[in-house]
Formats: structure tokens, sequence, C-alpha cells
């Protein structure tokens, strides 16, 4: 994609977050986004056919931006050799710490979600795109319970777990932002999550 085209994207993109998180994604309009972004109708239907699309483009952004700050503090704690990286407690607070509990972002994907309910299609791609991101992130946490001595016993319904566990317990932070216990109460749910999605590896598997 030439350079001038992906920064009217991303520009786009930007502005699109801006106007759902501030109008809600069902009462936007192209032309609401594109004033923000300083464009034309003919630069977003360039590069989006529908505020539809839009989303879940910027969806795809957020989501391997995400992965990739997992997976750098992954790599980071197993380089330093770090005398904790086998500890499943801080290994889930680390994590936790790169995955952003964002208010606007938690608005526009709710509105979303609703919105998509209600189309087949949109659906199935949210669902898909679930599911994709699962098959990154759960090979990270396999490997993090490995280093802690345990194996997963189910790997589809840890993921599954996961994801409604993240998606819970971020509205309830958003909720009461003020109050430290329940972002504590989030990474305990993680590492309940966490433990009874697994069991202690035999011997010979820790070698």
């Amino acid at each position: 994609m030439p350079r001038s085209r992906a920064h009217t994207r991303e520009r786009l993109l930007a502005a699109a977050l801006d106007v759902f998180a501030e109008e809600g994604f069902g009462r936007s309009t192209v032309e609401q986004v594109c004033e923000r972004a300083g464009y034309t109708r003919g630069a977003f239907y360039s590069n989006f056919t529908s505020l539809d699309e839009l989303f879940l483009a910027m969806w795809e952004g957020k989501s391997a931006q995400m992965l990739r700050d997992i997976e750098d503090e992954v790599a980071a704690a197993e380089s330093d050799g770090r005398p904790d990286v086998a500890d499943l407690d801080v290994a889930a607070a680390r994590v936790l710490s790169v995955i952003p509990v964002d208010d606007r972002w938690y608005r526009v994907t709710s509105e979303f979600t609703a919105h998509a309910l209600r189309h087949p299609e949109l659906r199935a791609a949210m669902a898909e795109r679930e599911a994709a991101i699962q098959t990154v992130i759960l090979p990270l946490v396999e490997s993090a319970l490995a280093r802690a001595g345990r194996r997963v016993t189910d790997r589809g319904a840890l993921g599954r777990a996961l994801v409604a566990v993240h998606d819970g317990t971020a509205a309830q932070v958003l909720l009461e932002p003020d109050r430290p216990d329940v972002a504590d109460a989030r990474t305990d749910l993680f590492l309940c999550v966490l433990r009874n999605y697994s069991e202690p590896s035999s011997p010979s598997e820790n070698k």
C-alpha cells in the first residue's frame, strides 16, 4: 500500500475511533468520520466500503498491537532470565498489565457487538476474529503454564473462558475505576481460570 494511502487510512481509523466513542457507533456517519479526519467521502470510500468494514479493520489493528505487546512482555521476561518467570501469579499480572482496559474502546466494541448480533455476516466475522486472537494467545498461555509446571487440559474451553473473564472484568474495572480491589479481582479471576483449565505436568513433561 502506498505511503500516502496508508497515512489516509490511519487518519480515518483514528478519526473514526473518536467519532464512535463520542457519538456511539449506531449514530455515527461516514460524513462525521470524514470531517474529523479532514477528508472527503471519496477518500473514505477508496479505503473502506462501509463503517462496518472500517470498524473491523480498527479491531484487527488493535488486536494485533495487543498481541505484539503480550509477545514482547513474554519474550522480555524469558530473555532477562527473571527468577520469577515460572511464577504463574507474576506472569499473569505482567501479561494483564499490557492488555489495556480502555473506556472508549470498550464502549465502541460493546456497541458494535450489539450491532453485529443483528447481522449474521458481521457476527460470523467477529467470531472468526476472536478465534484468530485465541490462536495466537493460547500458545503463549500454554508456554507460561508449562514454565509453572502445568499443562492445559482443554484448550478450547480455556480460550473461551479467558475471553469471558477479560470482557466481564473489563466492565467491572471501568465501572469502578477508583477501587483497586476490583482490579485485583480481575487478576485473581484470570488465575482461577488458568488453574482450573490446567493440571500439574508429569515429571517427564517438565524435563
